[in-house]
């Protein structure tokens, strides 16, 4: 058991964020060169330890040959390990496609290797010690808030709640299809480890660390990130198949499913494509997602996310997924989904979450826990059951954060393995039957009951400053609803506009 203290390696290494900052360095891209240093670090111990070595990465790219230059050399050395890596298969790929060095100044570089990575033994440090200081650093990369980071990033007291609800199993197939760093998965792989850890199997082991957790990742950049926390975990192998897949898990229908799905979609209204035509101008075309197991077709995002989870599940599988009001009330295609969720698949619970706990702003979601089931012709949702976890409850990312106990009134609520005809209604859990949500408006399950206590009692109104904060949360996410319809109207316009045959004589 190692006595290594991951918070200590954490402000270790992050205490050298603050220097590369000055250089331009931000926050996210000092994270990604430290993953890429940190695998060739722990490629280099595998490669020399003294019972069963391992060589992961050919000697003319390996950590050695950092040690061994200097100066604009070693930048030269850096650049050309990072693009002969990234043409490799599997997990070393993942991690080192479309790499690029951020720290221009060899010098700081070199201290970085020499100084703050080459110290530690890695591979000695414990998987648990080595990915708690990894995860550690991408909390610390989504607070940076310029970086755009932390829409990739679910809060951890929320990961973990979901997953103690869902409670999955070694015999699961776990998968995020918007994986971001990672947390979903690795938060379901260590639930299994903590309650079936000693009960596992050989077959099971090797199933858990070898394909039946898996992600996919639209960006580069994050699948990198993720790649490297689920293998710093103990899931996956260096130079094996890699477990997370780069690309758009909206562009094709599943190829496998999975009895588990644990999500939480990035956020945005719709989907758009910029083009540049011949002219230089650029305009933005919606892109409508059209495939043959979708209910109906759309550019919303979050709604085509709900269709491709849904696709996904097996028989039986489960989903909890988290989710922005608009999918609660949008209509037409929206309409059409929720009517559809509703029918063919047990909608069984809804959490509303508090504002102020996503490091992107102007979030208002709410996760939907549901089940796919066989065909019939009876209506699967006889309940959904609401936790209304937002009136009256203020969240800060600084001052007041979100923690786990926070959640755990609603995961006794959950009824976690229990039959759900044991649930129990309280102030803010309460169900509502089939008929009544199909006869609402538009099928919407924006529903709430509880009142403000701030808008009744003047006493009870909340701080200046959290009130602020509310009111800039609610600024943004009209903001982003605006500017998605603007981008759909601007992109009709443009598309008439190209259309059109061009005037005599125009230029």
């Amino acid at each position: 058991m190692s006595n290594v203290d991951p918070r200590r390696l954490v402000q270790k290494l992050w205490n050298y964020c603050d220097v590369l900052r000055d250089d331009g360095v931000s926050t996210i891209d000092y994270v990604e060169q430290l993953t890429f240093l940190l695998f060739l670090k722990m490629a280099d111990e595998r490669a020399k330890r003294e019972i069963k070595p391992e060589q992961i990465v050919p000697d003319e790219l390996s950590w050695q040959t950092l040690l061994d230059t200097d100066g604009d050399d070693l930048e030269v050395q850096y650049r050309k390990i990072l693009t002969g890596l990234a043409h490799e298969p599997g997990t070393l790929g993942t991690i080192f496609r479309k790499a690029q060095n951020k720290i221009q100044d060899p010098a700081k570089l070199k201290r970085l290797i020499v100084d703050l990575i080459d110290k530690e033994k890695w591979s000695q440090a414990g998987v648990d010690v080595k990915g708690d200081a990894y995860e550690e650093l991408l909390a610390k990369g989504a607070e940076d808030t310029k970086s755009g980071a932390g829409q990739y990033f679910t809060p951890r007291a929320l990961t973990a709640a979901m997953v103690d609800c869902m409670l999955p199993t070694p015999d699961d197939t776990i998968t995020d299809p918007a994986c971001g760093t990672g947390g979903f998965l690795l938060a379901a792989y260590e639930h299994i480890q903590r309650h079936h850890g000693a009960a596992l199997t050989p077959d099971q082991r090797r199933r858990l660390a070898h394909g039946a957790i898996h992600g996919t990742e639209l960006v580069d950049g994050t699948a990198r990130l993720a790649a490297m926390n689920m293998l710093l975990h103990g899931i996956g192998t260096p130079n094996g198949p890699s477990l997370i897949e780069v690309r758009d898990a909206l562009g094709k229908k599943p190829e496998r499913r999975a009895s588990l799905v644990l999500a939480n979609p990035p956020f945005g209204r719709s989907s758009s494509i910029r083009m540049v035509g011949e002219d230089g101008r650029a305009t933005r075309e919606e892109r409508e997602i059209e495939r043959d197991d979708f209910w109906a077709t759309t550019a919303n995002k979050q709604l085509n996310f709900v269709q491709h989870i849904a696709s996904l599940l097996e028989i039986d599988g489960r989903a909890a997924v988290v989710l922005p009001d608009n999918v609660l009330f949008e209509g037409g295609a929206g309409e059409v989904i929720r009517r559809r969720l509703l029918k063919q698949y047990d909608l069984h619970t809804l959490l509303r979450l508090p504002t102020g706990i996503f490091y992107a702003g102007g979030v208002k979601a709410n996760v939907l826990f549901f089940e796919r089931k066989r065909a019939r012709e009876e209506p699967w949702t006889t309940k959904l059951w609401v936790y209304d976890f937002r009136t009256n409850q203020h969240f800060t990312l600084k001052q007041n954060p979100l923690r786990r106990e926070h959640l755990q009134d609603f995961v006794d609520c959950y009824l976690p393995g229990k039959d759900r005809a044991e649930r129990v209604a309280n102030e803010r859990f309460r169900a509502f039957g089939y008929d009544e949500l199909i006869a609402r408006d538009k099928v919407n399950l924006d529903i709430t009951w509880l009142k403000d206590a701030s808008l009744e009692d003047a006493d009870a109104l909340l701080p200046p400053e959290v009130i602020a904060q509310e009111i800039v949360e609610d600024l943004e996410a009209a903001l982003r609803e605006f500017t998605a319809i603007a981008e759909a109207l601007s992109s009709r316009t443009t598309t008439t506009t190209v259309d059109e045959p061009a005037q005599e004589g125009s230029a």
